[in-house]
């Protein structure tokens, strides 16, 4: 038999009070609820209440693994610097890298990803082809030295997460396994009940340039998404979308106009009268060569520069000193008599409109009714702009809508990034030497939990799906040490974890209102209260924490029930206490 938990020997202290740097719901909630306890910014202790859900979230991510053939492993959290230096992200990962130096003045990191151990470890042992593919995982903690820890456990220095990676010998090997890791993942959204898109995204420090990200929709996420009815879905900074820029027909050949003190789209937008869409919007950039560019993207829009990076290799903008040195005008800039050798460089959605509303490369002045391919020329047209709602979907064509999400997972096509900079070749079914082919994918372990709260809760506290809730049943006495209530709510308590499910009693010498707060803030699926008057009936009362429902039902019919209800769950069991409230 299971054995049953009891709230009086359990350390479970809850707070009546928000924390006060508790932001968000998923940290107020698991902070109050009694499952997690800052230690220092961005760091929290797991207590066992909270460990519990983690551990359930962690199997449900280590089933889904093994279902598709992954191992688990386990790596060094203490990287070698050496390491990073051979792949050339020591320097390029930046302060979020947490360093340090042991005794003998050796550089060591804490590792906020494994790509460079794991690249070393194989590097040595696999050496044919015959022994592809390849998929190694770990769930482990992760450091990265936020500038600004914040959100509980959504942004913390240290963190929980699943990394795992492949090696293959061809590009339709890592597609596949791309494919079933993808998969995969979704499954694992869908057993932690989570509401959740997989949208574009771009591959940041890790690398690679095919990466898709999970995103759970949440008000307190920091990531912006725009999706569609169509199925696609995107961050907003990574995502294909085209603008709508609408065009100024007041002038029908290119007339310079005076516009004293106007610097910024909005001011040009007030003084002409017109949308911000209506006008076009400059900013300058160089590369790695020095060469300038000037990029012009719709005026209600901004300038996406991970997407101004892939035009321009090195990518940065210019200073107001860098500016000025180079002829150009801030505020007033636009493509008509640039300086010689600026490559003019615009966003594809501006090939809509024929007459551009644009600076006059002079102080005080702008441009109406300029004409691309009549008064200047483009050199490239591309995607430039950061997608919003409202952009036509790149698919189908109709608006997109905006979101917020948490991202809860990522799938990264690596290629050859790792294996070719740190010399990991495998021997070729020609023969040959060949850098392994690679993919990387994570879970954040800890987030997941603190994005399920953020979907999953009132203003009572959390209502846990049934995978990932700390027990299932909570068993509340409301008289305890009566010679009819405790006996009976014991003997249920049994009955039930007899039938397979994870049973608290709360048998802790309290009144009946702090019982029923604490079970709601906490969170367990399903509550049975008993008490005198209902056993009078040999009735208990059961309540559904997901919806508030309520109803009496006989004792007997109770332990009855949820065996029934054990042997037919299927899935993740999210819905598993349904039918008790089902006529």
């Amino acid at each position: 038999m299971t054995d049953i938990m009891r709230m009086s020997e359990l350390y479970v202290p809850t707070l009546k009070e928000d924390p006060a740097d508790a932001e968000i719901a998923s940290h107020r909630l698991l902070v109050r609820a009694g499952m997690i306890r800052k230690a220092a910014s961005g760091v929290y202790t797991f207590l066992p209440l909270g460990k519990r859900v983690l551990a359930k979230v962690e199997n449900i991510v280590r089933s889904e693994m093994d279902g598709i053939g992954a191992q688990e492993i386990m790596m060094p959290v203490l990287q070698p610097a050496e390491l990073w230096h051979e792949s050339g992200r020591w320097d390029d990962y930046g302060p979020e890298l947490m360093r340090l130096d042991d005794r003998h003045d050796r550089q060591f990191c804490l590792g906020p990803t494994h790509e460079e151990i794991i690249t070393a470890l194989v590097r040595n042992e696999l050496r044919s082809y015959k022994q592809l593919p390849l998929s190694l995982y770990q769930i482990q903690v992760k450091f990265r030295d936020e500038i600004r820890p914040r959100f509980g456990l959504l942004r913390g220095r240290e963190f929980i997460m699943k990394d795992a990676y492949s090696f293959h010998d061809s590009q339709e090997s890592l597609q596949q396994t791309y494919d079933d890791m993808s998969a995969a993942y979704g499954r694992i959204c869908d057993r932690m009940d989570l509401d959740y898109r997989p949208v574009e995204a771009d591959s940041g420090q890790i690398g690679g340039s095919v990466t898709c990200e999970f995103m759970a929709l949440a008000d307190a996420g920091e990531a912006e998404l725009v999706h569609c009815s169509c199925g696609y879905a995107a961050n907003t900074e990574a995502g294909e979308g085209l603008a709508r820029p609408t065009e100024y027909t007041a002038a029908d050949k290119l007339t310079k106009i005076a516009t004293p003190g106007v610097h910024t789209i909005a001011e040009l937008a007030a003084l002409l009268d017109i949308p911000e869409s209506s006008t076009v919007k400059a900013l300058s950039g160089k590369g790695k060569d020095g060469a300038i560019t000037v990029f012009f993207v719709p005026g209600d829009h901004d300038l996406n520069e991970l997407k101004a990076a892939r035009v321009v290799d090195g990518f940065e903008l210019l200073t107001d000193q860098e500016m000025e040195a180079a002829g150009l005008h801030k505020g007033s800039m636009g493509p008509v008599g640039l300086p010689e050798g600026v490559r003019v460089v615009a966003a594809k959605s501006l090939q809509a409109i024929s007459r551009w509303v644009v600076g006059a490369n002079e102080d005080g002045y702008h441009y109406i009714g300029a004409a691309p391919g009549t008064d200047f020329e483009v050199d490239e047209w591309a995607d430039l702009v950061v997608v919003k709602p409202g952009d036509c979907c790149p698919k189908c064509g109709l608006p997109l809508e905006g979101a917020r999400g948490i991202e809860v997972s990522q799938v990264f096509q690596l290629g050859d990034k790792y294996s070719k900079s740190m010399g990991a070749t495998f021997s070729a079914e020609d023969g040959s030497e060949q850098p392994f082919l690679m993919g990387c994918y994570g879970v954040g372990v800890s987030r997941s939990m603190a994005a399920i709260v953020e979907q999953h809760n009132d203003e009572n506290g959390i209502y846990w799906p049934v995978s990932v809730a700390p027990a299932h049943v909570c068993v509340i006495p409301l008289n305890v040490g009566d010679e009819e209530v405790q006996p009976a709510a014991e003997r249920l308590a049994a009955d039930i974890a007899r039938a397979g499910f994870e049973v608290v009693i709360d048998d802790r010498d309290e009144r009946a209102g702090v019982k029923f707060a604490d079970a709601d803030l906490i969170g367990w699926p399903l509550q049975i209260v008993v008490g005198k008057r209902g056993l009078k009936e040999d009735k208990v009362e059961i309540k559904l924490r997901r919806t508030g429902e309520k109803r009496d039902i006989s004792i007997e019919a109770v332990a009855e029930a949820l065996a029934f209800t054990k042997r037919n769950i299927k899935g993740s069991g999210i819905g598993a206490f349904g039918s008790l409230f089902s006529d």
